[in-house]
C-alpha cells in the first residue's frame, strides 16, 4: 500500500488539500473495492503494467452499484460512488456465480459524489479499477490480473505491486472466483 500512497501523494501535491485527502482515499477505495481482486500466494505475479483501461466497459453489463458514504467505517479506504461492470465473456458467468472464463473483464469506477436535498450525485472520477482474467498468465494469483487508474486515466496507473495492493484483499471471496461483487436479478 506503500506504493500506492507515494504514487497518489505525488499526484495529491497538485490539487489543493481538500480534493487531495478525497483522492488518496478513493485511490484506496479503488484499490480495494476494483470490486474485485484475488488471495495471496508467495509465487511472483505478472506485472501490472500489461492490464490496461479498457474502452467503453460502461456500455458492458451492469452488475451493480454501490454507496460508501462518511457514516461508513469504511469511508476512508472505500468512499465513494461504485459501478461495477463486466465484459461480455464474463457475464454468464456472473449469472452463474463464477468461475469465470478467461478474458474476463471487471471494472469498478469509483467516483466522488455529493450530497444535496438528500440526492447523491455522481461527481468527478476517483478510480477505476480492472480485474482482467488469465488462468496461465496470472496462476500466482488466482488467473487475475489488477490495475487500477488514477481518476479514470489510463495513463495513471496505480498499482506496481498486485499482490500486496490487490491480492490480498480478496482472500474472503476464493469460493466466488476471487470477486466480490455478485449478481442481483
Amino acid at each position: 500500500m506503500s506504493s500506492l500512497r507515494i504514487a497518489a501523494d505525488t499526484d495529491d501535491r497538485m490539487q489543493d488539500g481538500a480534493r487531495s485527502a478525497r483522492t488518496k482515499a478513493s485511490i484506496r477505495a479503488g484499490l480495494l473495492s476494483a470490486a474485485l481482486l484475488v488471495p495471496m500466494s508467495v509465487v511472483a505475479v505478472e506485472s501490472a503494467d500489461d492490464v490496461r483501461l479498457p474502452v467503453g466497459y460502461r456500455n458492458w453489463f451492469h452488475v451493480n452499484s454501490m454507496l460508501v458514504d462518511k457514516t461508513s467505517p469504511q469511508f476512508e479506504v472505500l468512499g465513494g460512488m461504485h459501478s461495477t461492470y463486466v465484459n461480455p465473456t464474463g457475464e454468464a458467468a456472473l449469472k452463474k456465480g463464477g468461475p469465470y472464463p478467461n478474458r474476463t473483464i471487471l471494472v469498478d469506477d469509483v467516483h466522488d459524489f455529493t450530497v444535496a436535498e438528500g440526492s447523491y450525485t455522481e461527481g468527478p472520477s476517483k478510480v477505476v479499477g480492472v480485474m482482467t482474467k488469465d488462468k496461465k498468465r496470472y496462476a500466482a494469483t488466482g488467473g487475475w490480473g489488477f490495475q487500477a487508474f488514477a481518476g479514470g486515466d489510463r495513463t495513471k496507473p496505480l498499482v506496481t505491486d498486485a499482490t500486496k495492493q490487490c491480492f490480498e484483499c480478496h482472500q474472503s471471496r476464493k469460493d466466488q472466483d476471487y470477486v466480490f461483487s455478485t449478481y442481483i436479478p
